[in-house]
């Protein structure tokens, strides 16, 4: 089954569980909610080999950042600053995500 909704979002920081990039911290660069998957900012950087083109006539080897499960990243609260699971809440008629370490909403 492939889940649509992600916990996090584009622009938040996260921490990476597991895999090679385990502990590393960085910002969301996109989402990929079909797949299930996000870019996380200086983590899992992979080497492709791209031939040369009219746009890029050098061509060459360029680093960029491969996508990870969405499962292997934790949101890091702004306001606490610690790695945290998120919870659903409505404040003010609409639904935002709230820390369950200091209660804090993080969608301002």
């Amino acid at each position: 089954m492939v889940s649509e909704k992600l916990h996090i979002r584009k622009g938040d920081r996260v921490l990476v569980l597991s895999g090679k990039s385990g502990g590393k911290k960085g910002k969301i660069i996109s989402t990929l909610p079909k797949k299930n998957k996000v870019k996380v900012e200086g983590v899992n950087i992979i080497k492709k080999h791209a031939k040369p083109t009219r746009k890029v006539p050098q061509g060459g080897i360029r680093e960029m950042e491969a996508p990870l499960h969405a499962s292997n990243v934790m949101l890091i609260c702004p306001s606490c600053q610690q790695p945290t699971r998120v919870k659903s809440a409505v404040a003010a008629g609409k639904k935002v995500r709230g820390c369950k370490k200091c209660g804090e909403n993080i969608d301002k």
